[in-house]
Formats: structure tokens, C-alpha cells, sequence
């Protein structure tokens, strides 16, 4: 589904990403951990087309994307909820997601039945049918983490790209959007999750990947990172 290989990105002479390759399998989530600075957001935006790669190679759906611009990389399917959430603040909730499905209202992406899927997405995200009619701006930090999640599934993506989904949020919130994750993949939802909270997203994920300073470190299903030692003890350890 989505497949990086040898990828590397930074940002003017800094080169963070050296060689990197992740393979993110249709309706499986894939998580991608490390430490601050370890790479994981600048992974995120060179595959969506935030920061062109200085390397390698990524490919949708077996069509290459390194390279193309945002919008076009949109188009084929890949959604990004960002780091910092970025909602459109001075919009409606409504209004917001009905963005995500702009591709779909232009035609060059399949339309389908973009009303249906806004229901779905409010009854996914029940914080946002109360307040369908609100500026977004006007939301908690939680509410538009939620806001940033659900105007990405409005695509109707092949892949979903989360950054950080938990910063910033209380931890009763932390819990919310788990479980919103995990009734996305129980829908089939392809993802590939960065995230502070290892333990959480390794609890979540099917197979993960460790970045250590712009380099794969270790890989292996989520179950058995959750258990190896070197990584309980580098990254599991104050786990969520």
C-alpha cells in the first residue's frame, strides 16, 4: 500500500533521514517511534510532500509519489493529519471536514457519497456533532485533534498519515483517541501512526518501526517491540 524505501530528507544542509524504508501494508497500522528529534515528523512530511526527499524512493499504491507536490500526493489518496493539529479556525467543524473532501468535490478523486461520510465521521467523533456548527478556532486543543483526525478519513484515503495525535491532550483525551485509532482500523483503515506515547501506539499498531537519529534502529511486529528489552527500557519505560 505504502512502501518507503531508502528514504532520506532534512532540511537545507541538515540531513535527518539517512536510508530510511518502512512498508505499511492495506488495513494495517504501522507506527513509527523514537525520541525527540529522531526523525519521525520529518518522515511524515517528505511522505506527503511537506519537504521534498533528497533520496530514495516512496510509493503509493505502487505509483512513486517522492517528489510531487502535497495536492497531487492528495489526490492519490494519502491524507496527513498533522503535527499541531492546524485546523482552519475561522471555518465550522462542518465546514473543515467538508474540506478534507475536497479532492472528492472536484473530481479528482471518486466522489461517492460525501453527505454519508460526514455523518459517519460526526458519529465517529461524537465531540464534533455537538459542535458541528462551531468555529473551529473556538475548539479545545482535544476537540481539534479530533477535528484533524476526521477531516483525513474525509478523503476517503488509502493511507492516513498521523503525527502526534496525543500532544498536548490530557490523558483522558490520550485514551479517546486511541480509541478512536483503534475503531479506525477495526473499519479497515490503513495508517501509519508517530506517536510519543510507544506503549500506546505499539498496543494499537500491528508492526512498528524505531527511529534513532534518522535511522531504522529495530523493526518487528508491535507485540514482540512491546517485549524486547532494549526497547521497554529505551522507550516503554514512562510509557502511556
Amino acid at each position: 500500500m505504502l512502501t518507503i524505501h531508502n528514504l532520506s530528507a532534512g532540511y537545507g544542509k541538515v540531513q535527518v533521514l539517512h536510508g530510511i524504508s518502512i512498508d505499511v501494508p492495506k488495513g494495517q497500522v504501522v507506527t513509527l517511534i523514537g525520541s525527540n528529534g529522531a526523525g519521525k515528523t520529518t518522515t511524515m512530511r517528505a511522505v506527503s510532500g511537506m519537504i521534498a526527499p533528497t533520496g530514495g524512493e516512496i510509493h503509493l499504491n505502487g505509483k512513486r509519489i517522492d517528489g510531487l507536490e502535497p495536492y497531487h500526493i492528495a489526490r492519490l489518496g494519502l491524507a496527513h493529519s498533522p503535527e499541531g493539529r492546524r485546523v482552519f479556525a475561522t471555518m465550522s467543524v462542518a465546514d473543515n471536514l467538508l474540506l478534507g473532501a475536497f479532492p472528492r468535490l472536484t473530481g479528482s478523486r471518486p466522489k461517492g457519497d460525501v453527505a454519508a461520510d460526514l455523518e459517519k465521521a460526526m458519529a465517529l467523533f461524537p465531540r464534533l456533532q455537538e459542535r458541528r456548527t462551531q468555529l473551529a478556532g473556538t475548539l479545545s486543543g482535544g476537540e481539534q485533534q479530533m477535528l484533524a483526525m476526521a477531516r483525513a478519513v474525509m478523503l476517503n484515503p488509502e493511507v492516513v498519515l498521523l503525527d502526534e495525535p496525543s500532544m498536548g491532550l490530557a490523558p483522558i483525551l490520550v485514551d479517546e483517541v486511541f480509541r478512536i485509532i483503534e475503531r479506525l482500523k477495526a473499519a479497515g483503515t490503513t495508517m501509519l501512526l508517530v506517536e510519543q506515547f510507544a506503549a500506546a501506539a505499539l498496543a494499537v499498531a500491528d508492526y512498528g518501526y524505531v527511529l534513532e537519529n534518522g535511522r531504522i534502529a529495530v523493526h518487528g511486529r508491535a507485540e514482540k517491540l512491546r517485549n524486547d528489552p532494549a526497547v521497554k527500557a529505551a522507550y516503554l519505560g514512562g510509557g502511556h
